[in-house]
């Protein structure tokens, strides 16, 4: 399914921007809608009716807010929406979840629907959230163009897996944007950068996992153990933020500026830091619509504990329908917690064990997430504190020693100025792009390995 969605996306990217670079500017909205509809549809075709049920109620709900400055009829709008889209979210994503643990708590014999999740809920509906809540705050006015706000909402480069744009984010580029040879340019680099470390790093790193996560946690060394799980924590990273920088980098090429998702996050020396540089949308949309809601820090410290245990069981929940994502979650509540309370002020002062810190606490997080499987997750992390010896890590480590050093080199910000230094020359630009490009093609036409591990979220 990806494989053949990003054969799609090669083949639908030249059509469209053939389309919305040639028609008049007032008319690129309504192209870009349309275009973005069938890309969705091409996608997820059953669910269309969804996509436009969730465009038509939020962009009448918020016309009927802004009718209404106060009052109940207002309230009850922000909550019709609320109910309609979280409502559409829990549905198909948390149905047979909640389904799975009646039937154990209460012996019920509830039946599961095994429903489809439709493409790209988790992140349309906090951007349609974001929107409404905006208007109801008064913080925007309602959009009054129908196909606007349907493009805002449907715009394809971010639809899949982000970064969660907000309206506010590009309102004013939805009702006037410029173009210019040095933004398409700008954003052909970030797709073809972002191509590059989903294809050419995070698959290829990423196949190390697979093959360990085959062969069985009870069947591999400790050393082995650590250095699958290493891949992992790198293919996640590559993975997620190269779709984000292709994301990024289209919407540059379409006129919009969309906001930054990553910021090399492995650099950090602390969990709060680390929760500032990854998934940087994702953490703005729970501050601003569920932390500070709810009072933040500005209550004591109890209220502050609590809107945190909030915030981070959400957090979990919101990446899936399992107790892994919860428990996931919950665990880096606690690590804020100890970190606020008296951990980070000790890790400011060291710049090296901090960063180790981060390192094994992120890593070990990340095993909590990959597995829903409690059985295949307690053997996983047995078997990185059992110290079981073998020799099988020295095979894996012959095969992926250039990956790996590739993967942690460019995690970091080390060849970040040489290769701006070297791409501001435009023809050394135009080779390195363009042997990018060839790379990453002939890759796709070969591979058989190429999972999205957001694309299920």
């Amino acid at each position: 399914m990806v494989f053949s969605s990003i054969l799609f996306l090669f083949a639908f990217l030249p059509v469209t921007f053939l389309i919305y670079y040639t028609v008049p500017a007032r008319f690129r909205n309504t192209a870009l809608f349309f275009l973005s509809l069938v890309f969705y549809s091409w996608g997820e075709a059953r669910y269309f009716p969804i996509m436009l049920a969730v465009i038509v109620v939020n962009y009448f709900a918020a016309l009927q807010m802004e009718k209404r400055p106060n009052g109940r009829p207002r309230r009850f709008f922000l909550w019709l929406c609320v109910a309609f889209n979280f409502g559409m979210l829990g549905f198909f994503k948390y149905a047979d979840f909640l389904s799975q643990n009646l039937n154990a708590i209460f012996g019920l014999g509830l039946p599961m629907l095994r429903l489809t999740l439709p493409l790209g809920i988790s992140f349309y509906t906090f951007q349609t959230m974001s929107y409404t809540i905006d208007v109801y705050r008064g913080d925007v006015p309602a959009e009054h163009n129908f196909i606007d706000f349907g493009a805002f909402v449907v715009l394809f480069p971010q639809l899949i897996a982000g970064p969660i744009v907000r309206y506010t984010d590009i309102r004013r580029e939805m009702h006037g944007r410029t173009l210019t040879l040095e933004t398409i340019d700008a954003g052909v680099r970030l797709f073809l950068l972002g191509l590059a470390s989903k294809t050419l790093i995070a698959n290829n790193i990423g196949a190390l996992w697979s093959d360990v996560e085959a062969l069985g946690f009870t069947s591999v060394s400790t050393p082995l153990a650590w250095m699958a799980l290493a891949a992992y924590t790198l293919q996640i990273y590559f993975d997620f933020s190269g779709y984000s920088l292709m994301a990024i980098g289209l919407g540059k090429m379409l006129g919009f500026q969309f906001p930054k998702n990553f910021d090399f996050p492995y650099e950090s020396r602390s969990v709060t830091e680390f929760w500032k540089r990854w998934h940087m949308t994702l953490s703005s949309w729970f501050r601003a619509y569920v932390y500070y809601p709810l009072g933040g820090n500005r209550r004591g410290a109890r209220r502050q504990i609590w809107n945190l245990f909030v915030v981070w069981a959400f957090t979990g929940l919101w990446h899936g329908a399992s107790w892994n994502f919860v428990i996931w979650g919950l665990y880096y509540f606690v690590l804020l917690m100890i970190e606020k309370r008296f951990l980070l002020g000790r890790l400011e002062k060291s710049r090296v064990l901090s960063h180790v810190y981060l390192l094994l606490i992120v890593t070990v997080g990340w095993g909590i997430f990959a597995l829903t499987d409690f059985t295949a997750m307690g053997q996983l992390l047995h078997r990185l504190v059992s110290m079981t010896g073998g020799m099988d890590w020295a095979y894996f480590l012959r095969n992926y020693a250039v990956t790996f050093a590739l993967a942690i080199l460019f995690s970091t910000q080390l060849l970040k100025k040489p290769f701006e230094r070297l791409t501001k020359n435009r023809i050394a630009a135009a080779v390195v792009y363009g042997v990018l490009l060839f790379v990453c093609t002939a890759y796709l036409v070969d591979a058989t390995y190429n999972p999205f591990l957001y694309f299920r979220f």
